[in-house]
């Protein structure tokens, strides 16, 4: 019981010193009233540009914080776990699972880990995004396919969307080792049914594989939905 009580100070702190040090625009799209943590199963967030994404704790409140300290489940790569970072990662969800980024037993591990109490927290790229646009390897910034793993057994709850902003301006991977104060965080953020925003994925691909549609679908949303960065110097050319 220690661990998830550990968790709630942790994510109430990390939002009462971001909410103190950086100013937060979020704007809240589609039906479902904003915050309305009930029955929230999948947390998915885009546009992954920096390992203080944390920050977003700012959009959150102290109900949220509880689900994640309670029932959150975490896949972090085991390269960030090895960072200093890395012990902040530990104790953000009560169940942290590291792994190696390939379809092996620690992919497994996760899927395994997921039940029906369960809200599962996943960055659908994989890595994270430079100021070029492209990731590390100079690879254009895509979708991976792990997320349909997690998606695609859910029957029922909600799944929330966060359109992330991105955080270069505040801190820039492998440029910066610590975050520049009273930035503005934006993101748009999405609740949305998890039953229907499937069978909307698959009705507008006519059926066809939801792995690729899902891909699709998030790619098109990413787009669509991050906001700008607050520095235009930061934005993709």
């Amino acid at each position: 019981m220690i661990q998830p009580i550990l968790t709630f100070i942790l994510l109430s702190s990390i939002m009462i010193l971001s909410r103190i040090f950086f100013r937060f625009e979020g704007e809240w799209l589609g039906d479902i009233p904003a915050r309305d943590w009930g029955k929230l199963r999948a947390l998915v967030i885009l546009n992954h540009t920096s390992l203080f994404e944390p920050l977003l704790a700012g959009f959150g409140n102290m109900r949220l914080f509880w689900l994640f300290s309670r029932h959150g489940v975490l896949p972090v790569a085991e390269k960030t776990m090895r960072r200093r970072i890395g012990i902040v990662f530990r104790f953000l969800v009560r169940h942290p699972i590291v792994i190696t980024r390939q379809r092996d037993h620690t992919w497994e591990s996760v899927l395994n880990r997921i039940d029906d109490q369960s809200l599962v927290i996943i960055l659908p790229e994989g890595r994270m995004k430079r100021t070029d646009g492209l990731d590390a390897g100079g690879r254009p910034m895509t979708i991976r396919g792990g997320i349909a793993d997690i998606l695609e057994p859910l029957e029922s709850g909600r799944i929330l969307m966060v359109y992330s902003g991105g955080l270069h301006h505040i801190q820039t991977p492998g440029q910066s080792r610590w975050p520049k104060l009273f930035r503005t965080v934006r993101a748009r953020l999405e609740l949305m049914d998890i039953q229907d925003y499937k069978a909307g994925v698959l009705a507008a691909s006519e059926g066809k594989n939801f792995r690729r549609a899902l891909i699709k679908d998030l790619t098109a949303r990413r787009d669509l939905h991050c906001p700008a960065l607050e520095d235009a110097s930061l934005r993709d050319g």
